[in-house]
């Protein structure tokens, strides 16, 4: 399970990766934020953390940034292929485990979605999305109702339930599979489903639930 004190590298420093930056350092996080051009760094103001001037796919700045032994990288410069570069050569060079790039291409990020790359297309592109794929045990709440014993959330599927029939992530009267949504598309019939890597599942929580969700994941996973 993922927490504070990771090290995460941001390769682009754009809105999007400056403030992404700046969001996973006041959660606690190190972050690096790497970018081709100095100037990019202006927008990371009141902020002290590594700037390195450099290239994703270059592995001699990937190691100045703590590409060695880093827990997550997110790749959101302007090109396609030089995100998808970035995000292969960390997951296969470096073993990082978390890695997302940002592709402009809708079309071409669902072709990388089903190779097992993470991605998220400029058209539905927010800090969020890219924050649940680089913390992916990291609850999402997007809705609460007014009691607050019922929570409408989002997690990524751990690896250990691809395969798995999805049906058995339900219990009932506390946790309820909702929705799917498997290479951007969303799908509703959720419970007919094997995990896939890359998965984002939509679940129902009741309050006293929450807490043993991760516990149920890892538990099912594993058998």
């Amino acid at each position: 399970m993922l927490c504070c004190g990771m090290h995460v590298i941001v390769v682009g420093c754009g809105r999007v990766g400056s403030g992404l930056a700046i969001s996973l350092t006041a959660e606690g996080h190190s972050v690096a934020v790497m970018d081709k051009s100095a100037k990019a760094f202006r927008r990371l103001k009141d902020w002290d953390g590594p700037r390195i001037v450099g290239s994703g796919f270059d592995r001699d700045d990937l190691e100045k940034a703590g590409a060695n032994g880093a827990d997550a990288l997110a790749a959101v410069t302007s090109g396609d292929n030089t995100n998808i570069l970035t995000v292969r050569i960390a997951r296969e060079s470096y073993l990082i485990p978390n890695v997302v790039a940002r592709i402009y291409d809708p079309r071409r990020a669902e072709i990388y979605q089903r190779l097992g790359i993470p991605t998220v297309a400029t058209v539905t592109w927010t800090i969020d999305q890219v924050r649940r794929r680089l913390l992916p045990n990291v609850d999402v709440g997007d809705w609460s109702d007014p009691s607050g014993r019922l929570t409408l959330l989002d997690r990524s599927l751990p690896d250990a339930w691809a395969g798995r029939r999805l049906s058995e992530l339900d219990e009932p009267g506390r946790l309820s599979l909702v929705a799917v949504t498997r290479s951007g598309i969303p799908r509703l019939d959720a419970r007919q489903l094997v995990g896939q890597e890359g998965d984002i599942l939509h679940l129902a929580v009741m309050s006293d639930a929450r807490q043993d969700l991760d516990a149920i994941l890892e538990k099912r996973g594993d058998r």
